[in-house]
């Protein structure tokens, strides 16, 4: 049949002004819609391993910033810095008169964004994994205004923008009101918890200073991103078939009004098999959270009967673990396994 494809994408007001204007020629004519996802992590370690040493810190320092968008990557290849150490990337990449990311969470997200919005945007990426009363109180003492109705603006940037994903804890029900709230984008993450302010200071303050800032900032993040990258190893091992754990449902953390929390919950129903892991950025902050971890674990079993009988497994996580360190987590019961041994095969 005679026709024709028109392919568009751009960022989301100029989309709108396209599609959704009822004056535009193209109002109401989309037929299909393509999400582009990001590289998995396989494809970020074979760009590292092209252009860099593989190293398990270095890997969670860039997914922690660019998590697994091309571009980035593409960025630091031109500036010569993907090899390089933390502050020289980030001089490079976000400090310099002409380092190409200095604008681009202004240009890509938040140019978009007006007013109360911004104030949320900045909260949730400062303070990840708020629960939503504690978020909202928090919101509306920061912008000095009690009848901020932050909810409507949560829901916006949820459902409108994608900025925002509201989690629950693994085997809730959709209704349940214990969700938890985080930016979808690592990238805009690390520009507001940690990069909008050093580079907005360049102007009046010494440069190696803003990045020593900048760079502690990005530090503090990366346990919370840790979580985020070890549920995407496990699927991605998962569905590539490699490793010691297939998984039948979806990768996720646990929290309940108790203050039972876990960083992470994988199960294999077909094996009736459990495992919980605990993630920390910090070895020895693993190791002294050992007991506190399987209290937890004996917390969650007790509040879900169905999995008493089930097989067992504690997982502790970190970037790098050395053979003392394993051999304690082992002594425990704990299985050690730090971003070398989830990375193994993938890239």
């Amino acid at each position: 049949m005679p026709g024709g494809l028109i392919v568009l994408g751009s960022i989301h007001t100029e989309m709108v002004a396209l599609l959704e204007d009822r004056t535009a020629p193209l109002y109401n004519r989309v037929t299909d819609t393509i999400n582009l996802t990001h590289l998995d992590i396989g494809s970020i370690l074979i760009i590292l391993k092209d252009h860099a040493e593989p190293d398990a810190k270095h890997l969670l320092f860039l997914w922690n910033l660019f998590e697994g968008v091309p571009k980035f990557y593409w960025d630091c290849y031109e500036q010569n810095v993907l090899a390089a150490d933390r502050k020289t990337l980030l001089r490079r990449i976000f400090f310099e008169s002409s380092s190409p990311l200095r604008f681009e969470a202004e240009n890509w997200f938040l140019r978009e964004l007006r007013g109360r919005y911004d104030v949320v945007l900045k909260f949730v990426a400062r303070n990840p994994g708020r629960m939503h009363n504690d978020l909202v109180q928090a919101i509306r003492q920061a912008s000095g205004n009690p009848d901020t109705q932050v909810g409507g603006y949560l829901k916006v940037l949820i459902e409108r923008f994608g900025l925002i994903e509201r989690k629950l804890p693994v085997f809730a029900k959709p209704e349940a009101k214990r969700s938890r709230y985080y930016l979808t984008d690592n990238f805009l993450r690390s520009w507001l918890a940690a990069l909008a302010n050093p580079v907005s200071a360049i102007a009046f303050r010494p440069l190696d200073e803003l990045i020593e800032e900048a760079d502690q900032r990005l530090a503090d993040a990366e346990g919370a991103s840790l979580e985020k990258l070890a549920g995407q190893l496990y699927e991605e091992r998962s569905r590539k078939g490699i490793g010691d754990f297939p998984i039948t449902d979806r990768v996720q953390g646990f929290w309940d009004k108790a203050d039972t929390e876990i960083d992470l919950v994988a199960v294999n129903a077909t094996t009736k098999t459990i495992r919980f892991g605990s993630c920390k950025r910090s070895p020895t902050k693993l190791l002294s959270d050992v007991n506190n971890f399987q209290q937890h674990v004996a917390r969650f079993l007790h509040t879900m009967p169905k999995y008493q009988g089930w097989d067992t497994q504690l997982v502790g996580i970190s970037p790098v673990l050395g053979a003392d360190q394993r051999k304690i987590l082992t002594t425990h019961g704990i299985i050690p396994q730090d971003l070398n041994d989830l990375t193994a095969g993938l890239g």
